[in-house]
């Protein structure tokens, strides 16, 4: 079921309830995958409506006593759209407006890190709390985390100088296959220990031969991954390919850009088509006062002789 629609009944069923004067309702267990969004279902129900006084909000990890990790109030005949719970805190937000009752979880992008106990608390008049546990469990798809050869023991002592090891993640705890390069299981399953929560390290006992290719396969209910060692030359090619093909995309718009630019330049520099190219005319000035003296001379005689 989706968590609003669970969060919305859950409501319903709490604001139904008139044998007491408040209620709390929660969903005990939410469950959720890696990367995906989870509501921790929480609301409350009030008998009094002449309630008019702060609501005060908790939420807190893995101890009710702890110090919560988000914290927020709001007046109950406030009619403001913005309050104090309506921000977040990092990936938390609270999923709801508490003077309607609703007061659970939304915690954005959930990781493996995040499963566990929270308690979702209220207070009212400053005085009674009530609190209810609800527990997050996460799961998450095979990762692996780490492929390569080591020359150290592999949890216990063995004759073997260099191992493959394979560390993988996810929940439930994955289970590792080694496959041959025909992907034929092995043999010799090796061994393997849990590393971290969440973490399970297999090994197998690695002898250098070429063309020798192991897989290393993580399955759990979620689905599977898998990751060959050495690199199989197919993806070296793929990303060699790749490469050369966005360098070669980048090439082509560096070219294309400057080709842009001088062919601007060219364009202010060429003459108008519809006439001829215009030619600056330069006049040569002669400074040498000899020469003035000969001209003023000869333009005198002109005049004297009626030419």
């Amino acid at each position: 079921m989706d968590p609003s629609v669970l969060c919305v009944f859950l409501i319903l069923m709490s604001s139904a309830s008139v044998s007491v004067s408040w209620k709390m309702t929660v969903s005990p267990e939410v469950t959720a995958s890696r990367g995906e969004d989870a509501v921790l279902c929480c609301s409350i129900s009030l008998n009094r409506q002449d309630y008019s006084e702060v609501i005060a909000v908790k939420w807190t990890a893995r101890d009710a006593k702890t110090d919560p990790f988000f914290r927020c109030s709001v007046r109950n005949d406030s009619l403001e759209r913005e309050h104090g719970c309506s921000a977040s805190v990092l990936q938390y937000s609270l999923f709801g407006d508490p003077r309607r009752g609703e007061l659970s979880l939304l915690i954005s992008n959930v990781q493996l890190t995040d499963a566990g106990d929270f308690f979702c608390k209220v207070q009212l008049d400053g005085q009674k709390e009530l609190h209810k546990k609800v527990h997050l469990r996460v799961k998450a798809k095979p990762q692996i985390l780490s492929l390569s050869v080591r020359n150290q023991t592999c949890g216990e002592p063995s004759s073997a100088s260099l191992w493959l090891k394979c560390e993988v993640e996810g929940n439930p705890l994955p289970k590792v296959v080694w496959l041959s390069s025909s992907k034929r299981l092995l043999e010799a399953q090796g061994r393997g220990f849990e590393s971290g929560q969440w973490r399970w390290t297999a090994c197998v006992p690695y002898l250098q031969k070429e063309d020798q290719v192991i897989t290393c396969r993580a399955e759990n209910s979620e689905g599977h991954a898998e990751r060959s060692f050495p690199e199989s030359n197919g993806l070296k090619m793929t990303t060699i390919l790749v490469t050369v093909t966005v360098l070669m995309f980048l090439s082509a718009v560096f070219i294309f850009i400057i080709c842009l630019r001088k062919r601007g330049r060219q364009q202010v520099s060429d003459p108008p088509a519809d006439g001829p190219e215009l030619q600056p005319v330069y006049s040569v000035i002669v400074c040498d006062p000899s020469v003035q003296v000969n001209f003023i001379q000869s333009t005198q005689q002109k005049v004297d002789t009626g030419e």
